[in-house]
């Protein structure tokens, strides 16, 4: 690949990456205020945001993400699962979109506070989990392009099986 290209692609995914986390650092803060605020009508208006946040910027930022980062992988020496580091950042922010599909519900949420019902404190303290999770995969994610630990991955080898053995 063209450096010029390469390096775009790279910006584009250093964007991405960024405003994800940002985005789940906002779904974390969002979560929070709502779990400790006696204001129901505030929580359901947080919890009523958050769709809002997660379609129009986690699910886009994630899967440009991870569309830039195999790219980037495909096609420089680091490979996608060359080095552990780069297997590592691929493995965890699947997990993050992940976590965002399966255990994220800020509709029910919106719905469990619907007409000034409180939702349970255990409910609302998971949904802030989830974000928080989210940021700390990120995060380690992040950590891990800076210090790019040097690690490969050992080759798998082949018991070689002869018939008179």
């Amino acid at each position: 690949m063209r450096p010029r290209i390469r390096k775009t692609i790279l910006v584009i995914h250093v964007i991405a990456s960024v405003a994800l986390l940002g985005e789940v650092w906002a779904l974390t803060v969002l979560n929070t205020a709502a779990a400790l605020t006696e204001d129901t009508g505030l929580a359901h208006a947080a919890y009523g945001l958050m769709p809002a946040l997660v379609f129009a910027g986690g699910m886009p930022l994630s899967l440009v993400a991870l569309a830039t980062g195999v790219v980037l992988g495909l096609t420089s020496r680091w490979g996608v699962f060359r080095h552990l580091w780069v297997a590592a950042k691929f493995v965890l922010l699947v997990g993050v979109i992940c976590l965002g599909m399966f255990l994220f519900d800020p509709e029910g949420m919106t719905a469990a506070t619907a007409g000034g019902r409180a939702a349970g404190d255990a409910r609302q303290w998971g949904q802030v989990a989830v974000p928080a999770a989210q940021a700390v995969l990120l995060v380690t994610a992040t950590a891990l392009s800076v210090f790019k630990p040097r690690r490969r991955p050992r080759p798998v080898q082949a018991a070689a099986v002869t018939a008179g053995q």
